[in-house]
């Protein structure tokens, strides 16, 4: 876990412990019971201050609408942020009673659990900034202009989810043929294998626009195994750099390492889904961020053709054996790599 949210979680309960005092202040005192009964009078003013209270907000909307707007979307995102690193902080106290055992989370808590970070990062500056006199007023408005940058998926529309995710596949499809030519200048060094014959068709079906069914591409995935061609460690410093752009991760100089987490982050995920009844069982918005994680663009298919696809990339990954790690990574490519949702992007 990175140091930053060790530090942003007490900020964010400190910044939203409005929310407890609220819930305190509506509790009956005793000091209210025994006063008696309200007189008319008071009993008029407290109703009138309620109705008040409870219209104000429609009488915002009504008047400013465009400020009621940006106040909305920040009020329903900071209630979702906080919501989340509430169950963040719990999925981590289950953690440490399973002793780190990642397999006890369900397919939710491990979504949460690898995007929390990510985004506590995000919306930190803003939250931040916002918290010194004056910059609310010059930050908010900002982060509502430039909402992929600086906020989290929290503050964003339904409408901005799918744009953004849109636009973050379109940066990975530039790198798909990079990684594509890395795997077919290694084909001469697989000769000696009894599934050369094997890999050499699948190579030939992307080469040709296909793509291999998946029991040719369950067939060679031990070409990706320790010791072999394509495992992580024997992979050149440029197709490393190609997978990590493909994903849409950064450097560092934890790069191998960086992709195998994120290779066992969709398996953990793939092997979720399959235990909790399947891609059936998951709503069309779950379906669809699924797909665009795993380096498949949803958003030109129909529901059953993206149902199927992703039905076929979790029975690949749960057959996953040994530490095949980089057959995870090259999976978008043997799956995805000529399909005409991902093509109408770049072309």
């Amino acid at each position: 876990m990175l140091p930053v949210s060790r530090l942003f979680i007490p900020l964010c309960q400190r910044s939203f412990r409005f929310a407890s005092i609220r819930k305190v202040s509506n509790k009956p005192s005793t000091t209210a019971k025994s006063s008696g009964p309200l007189s008319p009078l008071k009993k008029y003013v407290f109703t009138t201050y309620v109705n008040f209270i409870k219209n104000y907000e429609f009488q915002l909307e009504k008047r400013f609408p465009s400020a009621f707007k940006i106040y909305r979307i920040f009020k329903v995102g900071a209630q979702d942020l906080y919501r989340d690193i509430k169950l963040f902080i719990v999925i981590r106290k289950k953690l440490n009673l399973h002793n780190r055992n990642l397999r006890c989370l369900t397919r939710k808590e491990l979504e949460l659990y690898y995007q929390m970070p990510k985004d506590m990062i995000r919306v930190a500056p803003v939250l931040l900034i916002s918290a010194l006199p004056f910059t609310n007023y010059v930050v908010f408005p900002l982060a509502y202009l430039f909402p992929r940058q600086l906020l989290s998926s929290h503050f964003w529309s339904i409408q901005q989810k799918t744009q953004f995710a849109v636009l973050d596949q379109k940066s990975r499809l530039k790198y798909y043929k990079p990684v594509f030519r890395c795997l077919q200048a290694k084909l001469r060094l697989v000769k000696s294998d009894p599934l050369y014959i094997s890999w050499r068709r699948c190579i030939a079906l992307l080469g040709s626009g296909l793509h291999p069914n998946i029991r040719k591409i369950a067939k060679c995935q031990p070409l990706f195994s320790t010791g072999q061609v394509y495992h992580i460690e024997n992979l050149s410093s440029h197709h490393i750099s190609c997978l990590l752009k493909m994903h849409n991760m950064h450097f560092s100089w934890r790069r191998v390492k960086n992709l195998v987490e994120r290779a066992k982050m969709i398996h953990l995920l793939d092997l979720a889904i399959a235990e909790e009844g399947g891609v059936p069982c998951l709503n069309n918005d779950e379906i669809r961020a699924a797909c665009f994680l795993r380096g498949f663009n949803p958003t030109n298919t129909n529901t059953e053709e993206t149902i199927v696809w992703l039905t076929q990339w979790i029975e690949l990954s749960s057959q996953l054996k040994d530490d095949s790690w980089s057959f995870i990574l090259h999976l978008p490519i043997l799956t995805a790599y000529n399909h005409p949702s991902n093509w109408v992007l770049i072309h």
